[in-house]
């Protein structure tokens, strides 16, 4: 465990509202915006929304509680930390940390995909994004217009990297999560005043129990579960390297539960947006909602076309979500560059500039996966979808899963519950945390591992 020394070294966030404020931006991001609106439609509106709340206060709460303590006590980024808890634990800290390395440079390659519809309607041209998805098809085909838009989206990210974590990730988080907010209100008033949006409004809020059975519920809790694991920046080391910033004299119950506030507003608010406004577009076709990932690239555009002042909306809409996106790809930046730094014992500059370097390099695989190297697969997955599945299906949970029995049945939950006390405060949710830990989320995870085998969803 890191001396006092080194822990004062450290670099802290100033205050705890910049600590929430860049969590949750971390956490707030095109999981958010663009995933949870479609699978909330697709598994029953109000039934989602519930079991997802309910997941979010227990099960998403639990394992942010732990990556933060894990953080803060050892002061080491997610490498270093896990080690320093337990030795035996040592490879968990090294899969940990592969996380961020692999979901980082195909994060700011969609990204880029973001900024490239934004620059569509800013510009004027909006329209040219709709029709049958030719646009899009055509944009990720072209290796050298993604290639511009995903260095323009990861220079934008590392800018905010070099600057430090108060002047840097602090202060940009201070500004860009109100920014983010208004827009994100503004947008849905907006939407909400568009005629037939209330039905929208109704069909995404209230369950709907017609042909509900145990297996399709089974489905609902288990989609919930993994928006809720996407969502909330678990087993990245995004948590535990934030964490390790957090200021002794601050709160890590009451931070967990605002960062997991934020985050479910914003997801439950984004869907107020785009349900309503597919629901008006299709003349109240709810088939138009289960589009996935094309909603936001081909179905969207369409809506925004079909709107008085559509190009408007449009670049407001774009605009929200590419800050989404910039806050969650910071924090992203910020794990593997603390993890370089901390392994290989360089200065911050120079671990941000290797960071870069690296994204970069495993980003263009991404990129040339959809255009020059096409017809190249993994396992019959493209390059990003590929990283996409073996990050978010499989090492997470993993991770996840190992991090619950490293504090459930080896550090021991006191671990967690001593640093949380340390603050001279009462851990409230002590006999909720432990269940959680030790019984119900490590079975969550094991369910996640095997579904992708077992149910189709």
């Amino acid at each position: 465990m890191h001396t006092e020394l080194e822990k004062n070294a450290k670099e802290n966030f100033g205050s705890r509202i910049g600590f929430i404020l860049a969590a949750a931006g971390s956490a707030i991001g095109l999981g958010n915006i663009w995933r949870f609106p479609y699978l909330a439609a697709r598994y029953g509106g109000g039934i989602f929304l519930i079991v997802y709340i309910l997941l979010a206060l227990t099960f998403g709460f639990s394992l942010m509680v732990t990556e933060i303590a894990i953080g803060r006590r050892t002061g080491k980024s997610v490498i270093g930390a896990y080690k320093a808890v337990n030795k035996r634990f040592g490879l968990l800290g090294y899969i940990a940390a592969l996380v961020p390395i692999i979901i980082t440079p195909y994060y700011c390659v969609i990204g880029g995909w973001v900024l490239k519809y934004f620059t569509a309607f800013a510009s004027g041209s909006g329209r040219n994004t709709a029709g049958d998805g030719s646009f899009f098809s055509n944009y990720i085909g072209d290796a050298g217009d993604t290639t511009l838009f995903f260095v323009v989206f990861l220079v934008l990210t590392a800018a905010v990297i070099f600057l430090g974590v108060r002047n840097g990730i602090e202060t940009i988080s201070k500004f860009l999560m109100p920014v983010l907010l208004a827009l994100l209100v503004g947008i849905m008033i907006y939407t909400l005043t568009l005629p037939g949006a209330g039905e929208g409004l109704r069909y995404y809020i209230l369950p709907d129990f017609n042909g509900m059975t145990v297996g399709k519920l089974l489905k609902t809790i288990v989609a919930a579960m993994g928006q809720l694991f996407y969502s909330m920046s678990l087993a990245m080391g995004i948590m535990v390297t934030y964490g390790s910033y957090m200021r002794k004299e601050d709160s890590i119950e009451k931070s967990s539960r605002e960062i997991g506030f934020f985050d479910t507003a914003v997801a439950i608010l984004a869907g107020a947006i785009i349900v309503p406004a597919v629901f008006v577009f299709s003349g109240g076709d709810a088939s138009q909602l289960n589009a996935g990932p094309s909603l936001m690239y081909i179905t969207l555009p369409n809506v925004f076309d079909s709107m008085v002042g559509g190009q408007i909306v449009g670049a407001a809409f774009f605009a929200l979500v590419a800050l989404a996106a910039l806050t969650s790809s910071i924090s992203l930046l910020e794990t593997v560059a603390s993890i370089l730094a901390e392994r290989f014992h360089l200065k911050r500059v120079f671990s941000t500039v290797l960071s870069v370097v690296l994204v970069f390099l495993v980003g263009m695989l991404s990129v040339l996966g959809y255009s020059t190297w096409s017809d190249v697969t993994i396992f019959g997955y493209q390059f990003l979808d590929f990283f996409d599945f073996i990050s978010n299906n499989i090492m997470m949970p993993v991770v996840a899963l190992l991090t619950c029995i490293l504090i459930g049945y080896f550090a021991k939950t006191a671990f967690v519950e001593e640093e949380i006390e340390s603050e001279d405060t009462r851990f409230r949710s002590k006999k909720l945390y432990r269940v959680m830990v030790m019984v119900v989320c490590p079975i969550f995870m094991i369910v996640i591992l095997l579904t992708p085998f077992v149910l189709n969803i």
